[in-house]
């Protein structure tokens, strides 16, 4: 005999799903009545989401944060005055061409592209600067000086005071790195098709912290691995030697791409397998 449901449909965890497809990166943890882990909305982020300036609304949870996150976040939804402008003299075979190559900020090229493009990118690959611990992370408005940095994270006083220790380690080292790639992902994550793909290059130094964003961007689930390079060697670092890259790979929608990548390679021996729908260049 079949059993008849007596329960309504949970409406709140429908309206959860929703809001977590629209926007993943409002999806936090938090405790429940009997002191498990559950899944909760971080409505300070949503507020954001939806909001057209900067909002302020601190509240203990389960979350990649860094000073400027904020300020990220907002970047990356508020609109830019610009358009672009083909160059007609510099190019070749400009009519029937198919590809585009556009030169300029990647930030304002990837808000540029969010309505022709909305939905309809198979895979996008980035090779983002590496955060060697310069003063200058990168050339755009999150770039800061590692004394002002420094100071607003709380790593030192007013007066240059430090307040931490091993505040070169921190603060800006990796907080610039992260406001600058946070609203790129969220940017290339709205270009994607449900089965589409992000590619991203990394070094050791901010590897951990790339895997952490990306999750936070695209969803829990959306980390799939990553295939180790071996670099070149060096002699004069101290402790382990950093000898490795790392082309690390997000997926849009599990459900859209169930991860089927693997064919045999025709002509070759059975054990070697070559990646269906991935770039030459990240195979």
């Amino acid at each position: 005999m079949e059993k008849l449901d007596t329960h309504s449909p949970d409406l709140t965890e429908q309206n959860i799903d929703k809001i977590v497809e629209l926007f993943p990166s409002v999806v936090t943890e938090s405790i429940d009545a009997d002191g498990n882990p559950a899944r909760a909305l971080d409505f300070d982020l949503l507020r954001q989401e939806l909001s057209d300036h900067v909002i302020d609304g601190p509240q203990e949870r389960y979350q990649l944060d860094w000073p400027g996150k904020r300020a990220a976040l907002f970047a990356a939804n508020a609109p830019v005055a610009k358009t672009l402008r083909p160059v007609r003299d510099e190019s070749v075979d400009f009519d029937t061409t198919k590809n585009l190559f556009i030169e300029g900020d990647n930030l304002e090229a990837l808000k540029l592209l969010q309505e022709p493009y909305l939905g309809k990118v198979k895979l996008i690959y980035i090779d983002p600067p590496y955060n060697t611990g310069n003063d200058f992370v990168y050339a755009d408005k999150f770039a800061t000086s590692s004394a002002e940095e420094l100071r607003r994270s709380g790593q030192v006083s007013e007066d240059g005071v430090p307040l931490v220790t091993n505040s070169n380690a921190n603060g800006r080292y990796h907080s610039d790195w992260l406001s600058m790639m946070f609203p790129r992902l969220k940017l290339a994550r709205n270009l994607l098709t449900d089965d589409g793909v992000l590619v991203v290059s990394i070094d050791e130094n901010e590897h951990a912290n790339l895997v952490n964003l990306g999750t936070e961007v695209f969803g829990t689930d959306a980390y799939v691995g990553e295939i180790v390079l071996k670099n070149s060697s060096r002699s004069d670092q101290r402790y382990i030697s950093m000898q490795h890259e790392y082309i690390v790979f997000f997926v849009k929608n599990k459900t859209a791409n169930p991860g089927e990548w693997l064919e045999k390679k025709g002509g070759a021996r059975p054990d070697l397998l070559r990646l269906r729908g991935v770039p030459e260049e990240v195979r």
